[in-house]
């Protein structure tokens, strides 16, 4: 988070919103797999693979899902050019929306479309092979923050780490959003995260904008 300016950290805190928002949606829609935390569906996919094969079988559907989702969000971010940031995003915009109007078939179709779109998400930001902030998972931001509050004790300075700590919150933020709706809302509630990712799109191309004329 240090590295980026303050627009753009309020757009990764969104985006992390949405990840969470998205990665609520899919948990509920499939009862309890994840469709951007892939840590957790490794160990569903090696308990499934232990006992349960189903459970493997769909933990690692998606698992593939997530990853084509990133290699799909890679290549579009490298045809773009300085555009990378809002085509990706309206590509996560449309797999959401591809996923609402999939929400009547078997789950694990709408949540694998869920996966490709959190997949995508994460090469918002990739320069040159590198995504430099996880947007779908928390583990790595958590640390930065066990680290800022252990240099805070010790007297060590570990700047940076509150954004973190506002990226972590705008995920949870977001999984308690999408939990609220979606049993209200279904296939709306989909719609909203694609809404959101088209929202962000316009955002960010106005930031770049700004930013290249400044």
């Amino acid at each position: 988070m240090i590295r980026f300016d303050r627009p753009m950290r309020v757009i990764a805190i969104a985006l992390a919103f949405l990840a969470g928002y998205v990665d609520a949606l899919g948990f509920l829609t499939t009862s309890g797999f994840f469709v951007s935390f892939m840590s957790g569906n490794s160990t569903r996919l090696a308990v499934g693979i232990a006992g349960a094969r189903s459970d493997a079988m769909a933990a690692g559907i998606l698992i593939l899902c997530f990853v084509a989702g990133v290699v799909g969000g890679a290549i579009a971010g490298a045809g773009a050019g300085r555009r990378q940031s809002a085509i990706i995003l309206l590509l996560v915009a449309a797999l959401l929306a591809a996923a609402a109007l999939m929400i009547r078939h078997p789950p694990l179709w709408t949540a694998g479309l869920l996966a490709l779109a959190m997949g995508a998400e994460n090469t918002i930001f990739e320069r040159e092979g590198q995504a430099p902030l996880g947007l779908t998972y928390m583990t790595g931001s958590l640390v930065r923050i066990g680290l800022g509050l252990a240099g805070f004790i010790t007297g060590r300075r570990h700047p940076g780490w509150g954004g973190y700590a506002l990226l972590w919150l705008g995920l949870v933020i977001g999984a308690v959003t999408g939990a609220s709706l979606f049993p209200m809302l279904r296939q709306d509630a989909m719609w909203l995260g694609s809404g959101v990712a088209l929202l962000l799109a316009v955002l960010m191309e106005m930031v770049r904008r700004r930013q290249q004329n400044a």
